[in-house]
C-alpha cells in the first residue's frame, strides 16, 4: 500500500521535534506522568489501608512496596548498559533516560513509606540513605546538565578544546622569544610559567577556580609592578607584560572551560559507586529480612 505524501511529511516532522526534545520533555513528560501516578497511588494506598500496629517495612503492605522498590532500583540501575545500545524508538536512549528520572525521584515517597517512617541504626536504613544519596547526586546531575552545557558553549566561543590549547601554545612561543632578553631572574620567572602544565591541578583547584602557585600570575605580577615605562613601548619587558596578559587570558578561559566539565562530571563519583554500594546495601536488607522472616 502506498503512504501519503502528508502523512510521510507529518511522520518526519514528529521525528525531527523528538530529536530536538529533551530527555526531561520526552513525549510531552510521559514518564513524569507516570511517576506521579505512581506516588500518588502509593500515597493514596498507604493512607486508605490499615496495617495493625502501623505501617512498616515489615507487613504485607511494606512488603509489597518495597518489592516494588527493589524492581525499580534493579531497573534503574541497567542505564549504565542500555548506554552502550544505542537504539531509536520506544526504547530509545532519550526514553530511558526520561524514565530514569522521573521513576529514581519517586522511589523517594515508594522508599520512605516502605519503611513506614521506622528507621535506626542497621543495614535497612543504610540501605535507605545510599538510595537518598543516589537519588541526590542525579538530581545535581540534572540541574547542572540543564544549565551548564550553555556556559561551556560561550566559554568556549566557537573554539574547541584542543584549540584553545593551540592558541595558548602560540602565545607561549611568543613569551619565549620576547624572553630572550631580559635578565636572569626575570627570564626564570617567564620560564616557570612556560613549563608549568596547564591540567596538572587537582580536582579542587578545577572545581573552585582557584590556582594559588600559578605561575603565570607570579610572573604577570611582578612585570605589572614595574611603571617606570609607559605601556606600549617596544620594550623587551613591556612586550613580555603584554604577552603574559595574554597568556592569563587564554589560561583563563582553559580553567573555565576545566571547571565547568568538572562541574558536569563530579557528580558521577558519587552517583555510580553510591549506586553499586546501594545494591549492596539492598542484598544485605533482603537477605536479612528473609533470615528473619
Amino acid at each position: 500500500m502506498a503512504s501519503v505524501p502528508g502523512q510521510e511529511m507529518n511522520s518526519r516532522e514528529q521525528r525531527q521535534a523528538s530529536d530536538h526534545e529533551g530527555f526531561l520533555a520526552h513525549r510531552n513528560m510521559r514518564w513524569l506522568k507516570i511517576a506521579v501516578t505512581l506516588c500518588l497511588i502509593a500515597i493514596t494506598s498507604y493512607l486508605w489501608i490499615d496495617v495493625t500496629p502501623r505501617h512498616n517495612g515489615g507487613s504485607w503492605y511494606g512488603y509489597t512496596l518495597g518489592t516494588i522498590g527493589l524492581l525499580l532500583i534493579v531497573w534503574l540501575s541497567l542505564l549504565g548498559i542500555r548506554k552502550r545500545t544505542m537504539s531509536p524508538g520506544r526504547w530509545s536512549l532519550k526514553a530511558w533516560t526520561s524514565a530514569h528520572v522521573y521513576l529514581g525521584l519517586a522511589l523517594v515517597v515508594i522508599a520512605t513509606l516502605h519503611t513506614g517512617f521506622q528507621l535506626g541504626w542497621n543495614v535497612h536504613t543504610l540501605a535507605y540513605a545510599l538510595m537518598m544519596l543516589v537519588i541526590l547526586s542525579g538530581a545535581y546531575g540534572i540541574t547542572v546538565y540543564a544549565a551548564l552545557p550553555a556556559a561551556l558553549s560561550n566559554n568556549a566561543q566557537q573554539m574547541t578544546r584542543k584549540e584553545m590549547v593551540e592558541a595558548l601554545a602560540a602565545i607561549d612561543r611568543q613569551l619565549e622569544t620576547a624572553a630572550q632578553p631580559l635578565g636572569r631572574e626575570e627570564s626564570d620567572l617567564v620560564i616557570a610559567a612556560l613549563e608549568q602544565d596547564t591540567f596538572a591541578w587537582g580536582i579542587g583547584a578545577r572545581l573552585t577556580g582557584r590556582y594559588r602557585k600559578c605561575a603565570t600570575i607570579r610572573a604577570l605580577s611582578y612585570f605589572a609592578s614595574d611603571w617606570s615605562r609607559p605601556v606600549g613601548s617596544e620594550e623587551p619587558k613591556d612586550k613580555v607584560r603584554a604577552l603574559l596578559g595574554r597568556r592569563k587570558s587564554q589560561l583563563d578561559q582553559i580553567r573555565r572551560h576545566m571547571k565547568i566539565k568538572a562541574l558536569l562530571e563530579v557528580w558521577l563519583y558519587v552517583h555510580v559507586p553510591a549506586t553499586f554500594a546501594l545494591l549492596a546495601a539492598l542484598t544485605a536488607h533482603v537477605i536479612s529480612v528473609f533470615y528473619y522472616w
